[in-house]
């Protein structure tokens, strides 16, 4: 994502960028962007597994700064792999490098590690503040830029390919967006910003064609283009301008516009391009092979910055929903499709489907041990299992074999990218023929379609690291006991759906009965961690963890506004953040609990991403409020000086209630006698290990109330939840 370079040029140039004071219009937001710049460009904890609540909170205030300046923001999010595998290199080393980053933060060293469920806390504070949001099947940029072209908007991001789209309405930069100083009277509110559009840029150099733009992002190095190709036709154009005399004393950006502000148009300089390849004798043997590059690769990759179709998401923002049409190709049922564009479903599920390719993102943990996600392949194997039933069930009538293409996958894989290089390009000037090279691309995006199978198993490409070397793995999908097709999940009953997911977590509805309703999903995950990790969850680990859920009870009430039996615990939320580890403190990891926090994410968010994947038949936990990283390593580190739980809680109140009721849950649950307890293959090998630390349960006697009197302390919350269901 983004051209090398090209920001830091931008930026070095002041004549660029436009004071602006925005308000009173729409603005188009790069979510992906979004994100990552609060996140990061606000200190927020990374090396304990993420402070999900501050960030809500931040995120908040950014939303509450553009309704004062009566600024109406429209989110567009990235989906997940590009299925033409384009950008698939580029993505491995990205990995690979955050693998290393996280390893570097583990040990007190620098590095960028955003935490595994950001983007999910993201979505849920959009979709609860009313924002609109379209999730895009793949990559969003294209889609962004075509959209504020068509209603002449500017675009919120920090991603440089907007410096090369051409956009009416400009391209604000978040570097430069001061949404945290309003300024101006209350009537007048508005944001301090700076405004790029193209024209600036091209004015400066002399007129340059606007049609030029990609080419200079090609040749400089995007995520499209292979960097070899692109430094050997840089190199060989700045040879020859330093032949004749060429402007050297520019940036290699700045020296690669100014020779490129020479031409008309882009078939020019691509005409130019092919003649420095043949001219140059350092190339003998070599450049023949290299037409293709200049004839095909480097045109096919400069039709990504073409925006001159109607956007696809113009329908989904009017309010129809009319879901964008890259969706409905990609050969998911209509059910998911549209919980696929509302971002309620993980881009994870869609590449499992169209990919069968997933990338586990990296986590701040023991890179000596494996890796966190590893002790919740059994969730996802049966998220697998579901997304790919129809090839099993081929598999199983013997009318598959080997790696099978199937034809939704290829309508998916071909429509969206070659459909654009097909009506995008007019036959006017700078134009290449689009005949030539349409058979030379499509094969690539054949390439990556087709399901991976042995003898009758169904396998899933998993890229997960092994010590700091990113992996692949291939993962046999799972078949459930409770087994129904892709495409009837739609008609599948609530209860039946809710027993898939049940029986995959390896949990009854019945011992969930005394949680409230949107923490079962997350007990019944803390429950499956319990179970099977490796190495087992303290009991400190465990009860700090029950605690933080406590504690973001309270602050969801507050929030909510505070039902009358919960007034009088906000005290208890003072005592128990008291805990929470001081920037001063968070040095010196305790790994130990860095890496039992982290295989717990990792297992909630495989179960987002199963429950996501059958409609969501148990509520989705708030998040925000569920797991604060800095909070609960502070309750570990005080439950590990010898401290009780209950020396937080107050006797007899909600919260004390609430803390024994969710310990009592999980510790019979993992209990050798109860049923749930045996229904992975993990489990009944670890049966005899898990009996020794469920008897060390601290607290479980406290926690022993029957599920009638639980039930009776929250009637008054439990019933408007279910009412909402």
């Amino acid at each position: 994502m983004g051209v090398r370079g090209l920001t830091t040029f931008i930026e070095g140039n002041r004549s660029f960028l436009q004071d602006v004071r925005f308000r009173d219009s729409r603005l188009l937001i790069d979510g992906c962007s979004l994100y990552f710049h609060l996140y990061f460009k606000h200190g927020l904890d990374q090396q304990h597994g993420g402070d999900y609540d501050a960030f809500s909170c931040l995120l908040t205030q950014f939303l509450s700064a553009l309704a004062a300046c009566n600024i109406h923001p429209f989110v567009v999010l990235d989906g997940g792999m590009d299925p033409s595998d384009k950008k698939f290199d580029t993505l491995r080393q990205r990995l690979q490098s955050k693998i290393k980053e996280a390893d570097s933060i583990s040990r007190n060293g620098n590095g960028s590690i955003l935490p595994l469920l950001t983007k999910e806390v993201f979505i849920q504070v959009l979709i609860q503040s009313g924002v609109p949001l379209v999730q895009c099947p793949s990559e969003a940029d294209w889609e962004i830029a075509c959209l504020a072209r068509q209603w002449n908007c500017p675009i919120l991001s920090n991603d440089s390919d907007f410096y090369i789209f051409d956009l009416p309405g400009g391209y604000l930069p978040l570097n430069y967006f001061n949404w945290a100083n309003l300024s101006g009277k209350a009537t007048q509110r508005h944001i301090s910003a700076r405004l790029y559009t193209t024209d600036a840029l091209c004015h400066w150099f002399g007129g340059l064609n606007k049609d030029l733009l990609p080419l200079c992002a090609v040749l400089t190095g995007n995520d499209y283009a292979s960097p070899k190709d692109a430094e050997l036709t840089l190199s060989l154009i700045e040879a020859n301008l330093g032949a004749r005399g060429g402007r050297a004393a520019l940036s290699r950006i700045g020296g690669l516009l100014a020779w490129l502000s020479t031409f008309s148009g882009s078939a020019e300089a691509l005409a130019e391009i092919s003649q420095l390849f043949e001219e140059d004798v350092r190339s003998i043997g070599k450049g023949r092979n290299k037409k293709g590059f200049v004839s095909s690769t480097l045109w096919a990759c400069m039709q990504e910055y073409n925006i001159t179709s109607q956007s696809s998401l113009v329908g989904w923002f009017s309010g129809s929903k009319e879901v964008p049409g890259g969706w409905t190709s990609l050969g998911l049922p209509e059910c998911l499709v549209k919980s696929a564009a509302q971002g309620l479903l993980a881009a994870s599920a869609k590449d499992a489907l169209v990919m069968q390719r997933v990338l586990l993102m990296p986590q701040v943990e023991n890179t000596k041990l494996a890796s966190s996600h590893h002790c919740a392949i059994a969730i996802r194997q049966s998220m697998y299992g579901i997304l790919l039933d129809r090839f099993q069930t081929k598999l199983r009538k013997g009318n598959c074999g080997g790696r099978q293409e199937t034809s939704e996958m290829m309508v998916g894989i071909g429509y969206n990218n070659c459909n654009r290089v097909g009506k995008d390009q007019s036959a006017g000037k700078g134009c290449v023929d689009e005949s030539v090279y349409k058979d030379q691309m499509l094969p690539v995006r054949k390439k990556a379609a087709g399901v991976q199978v042995q003898g009758s198993a169904v396998f899933v490409e998993e890229y997960d690291r092994m010590n700091l070397i990113l992996k692949k793995n291939q993962v046999e999908t799972h078949q459930l006991k409770k087994v129904f097709s892709l495409d009837s999940i739609g008609q599948a009953s609530p209860a039946s759906r809710l027993a898939v997911l049940l029986e995959a977590l390896g949990v009854t509805e019945s011992a969930l009965s005394p949680v409230p309703l949107h923490l079962r999903l997350a007990v019944a995950v803390t429950i499956f961690w319990q179970r099977e990790v490796k190495p087992s969850p303290t009991q400190p680990q465990l009860h700090a963890l029950l605690m933080g859920f406590v504690y973001g009870e309270l602050n969801l009430q507050q929030h909510a506004g505070s039902q009358p039996n919960w007034t009088h615990e906000r005290g208890l939320g003072v005592e128990i953040v008291r805990q929470r580890l001081r920037p001063r403190e968070r040095w010196g990891l305790d790994l130990k609990d860095a890496h039992s926090y982290s295989q717990w994410q990792a297992c909630l968010w495989a179960a987002l991403c199963l429950n996501q994947s059958l409609l969501q038949p148990m509520p989705e936990p708030y998040l925000a409020w569920l797991f604060s990283g800095s909070l609960v390593h502070g309750l570990a580190k005080y439950l590990k000086g010898g401290q009780a739980p209950e020396s937080l809680l107050h006797k007899s109140t909600l919260s004390e209630q609430l803390y024994s009721s969710l310990l009592a849950t999980v510790n019979k649950c993992i209990s050798p006698s109860h049923p749930a307890s045996s229904t992975s293959g993990r489990g009944r090998r670890n049966r005899h290990r898990r009996k020794q630390g469920s008897a060390r349960g601290g607290g479980a006697g406290r926690g022993n109330r029957t599920a009638e009197e639980i039930n009776n302390r929250f009637a008054l919350l439990m019933s408007e939840e279910e009412a909402d269901t």
